[in-house]
């Protein structure tokens, strides 16, 4: 079974400074039919303007993942973590009992793009932590890359659940398979360009919950980047 999201029904703020699609229930946007998927509490993609970003703020038991398509943004914690996360790099952020950060675009003339992920952990109370990575292009082009896992395999940053995330860009033309153990479920968020999952249709921002499949086959017709989530 195959639930999409199409880009243009999730929740949308525009603050001058951020402008930001959500496709679960965050802030001011509330939906009781789109709490999240599984593990996956949210899914917020961000455009940040030139010299603007959000302050130090605190999070607590949430894993926080976020890639950056475009631009730059810089992260700052109160475990004394100060770095800039760029396009191709992988942060990990685990708020466990509790932490606060802030995150700003440091250009004072290009946007920054990004997508910022919670999960939910496997249990609360963790000790904070925090890990970026950058992975070679190359490495998930017309093919998987894992970036983020639970035991940290083939180099990926490790996350406090039952999870695993993988990157892809397609070229035009090009097809991607996925096997889905059983019992297992999948999110499929097409980043950039058009895709068709296991038939269906999908465009940039689109999502697709998937259960109750074995295997998943993408088809790009033009360039396309992805990102596969799969979960307990």
């Amino acid at each position: 079974m195959i639930t999409i999201r199409r880009a243009q029904d999730r929740g949308h703020a525009n603050h001058g400074w951020l402008n930001t699609h959500h496709t679960f229930a965050f802030a001011d946007y509330y939906d009781p039919a789109q709490m999240g998927f599984r593990s996956l509490r949210v899914i917020n993609e961000d455009i940040v303007a030139p010299g603007q970003g959000f302050g130090m703020h605190g999070h607590k038991d949430m894993e926080i993942v976020t890639y950056v398509l475009e631009g730059k943004l810089q992260h700052k914690d109160s475990m004394g973590n100060g770095e800039v996360l760029r396009p191709g790099e992988f942060q990990h952020m685990s708020a466990g009992t509790g932490i606060r950060h802030s995150e700003f675009n440091p250009s004072d003339a290009e946007p920054v793009h990004l997508y910022q992920i919670w999960l939910l952990p496997e249990k609360s109370g963790l000790q904070p932590s925090y890990s970026q990575k950058a992975f070679a292009a190359e490495g998930r082009q017309d093919r998987w890359q894992i970036v983020a896992s639970k035991d940290a395999r083939d180099g990926s940053l490790r996350i406090n659940q039952d999870a695993a995330i993988q990157l892809a860009n397609l070229s035009a033309g090009s097809n991607l398979a996925s096997e889905l153990a059983l019992g297992r479920h999948a999110w499929l968020q097409v980043l950039r360009g058009t895709v068709t999952l296991n038939g269906q249709l999908l465009r940039t921002s689109d999502g697709a919950a998937i259960s109750e499949e074995s295997s998943l086959i993408l088809a790009a017709d033009e360039p396309a980047e992805v990102m596969l989530f799969d979960l307990a």
